[in-house]
């Protein structure tokens, strides 16, 4: 029952028909598979800084939204409060882009680790089936 969910399952058994000397096709299959799972990890990083992008995006937004209903209000007969509205919603919206650019930092950061790490780990494996002959 467990190898009809592994996709790798029917390929294993494929490619263990092909007996080549001195390659463990086991080993280079796994390999592939660890490959793939780190791909994923990458792509699962991806994605959840892009929802976590698009949540700051709303928010911004909406906060944009609210400090423009206040600027109106404030604005009716008080010049000098329009000035002081003005500068904080400049400041606020630097913060915003700071968080922005952070996110987006430590999305490409994770991502990387993620395939790096796999990469370390494939350069480690291919020298151990090296040594083995």
């Amino acid at each position: 029952m467990a190898e009809s969910t592994n996709p790798f399952g029917d390929l294993t058994r494929m490619l263990e028909q092909f007996k080549v000397p001195g390659v463990d096709m086991s080993a280079l299959l796994e390999m592939r598979k660890k490959d793939i799972e780190a791909i994923v990890e990458a792509n699962k990083s991806a994605y959840d800084s892009m929802q976590q992008l698009a949540r700051k995006q709303s928010e911004m937004l909406s906060r944009a939204m609210q400090d423009i209903q206040a600027a109106a209000k404030a604005g009716v007969g008080n010049p000098g409060k329009q000035g002081e509205v003005a500068r904080d919603a400049c400041l606020k919206a630097l913060d915003d882009i700071r968080d922005i650019a952070e996110i987006a930092r430590k999305s490409q950061s994770d991502a990387m680790a993620s395939v790096t790490q796999r990469a370390n780990e494939h350069i480690e494996e291919i020298k151990q089936m090296l040594q083995r002959k």
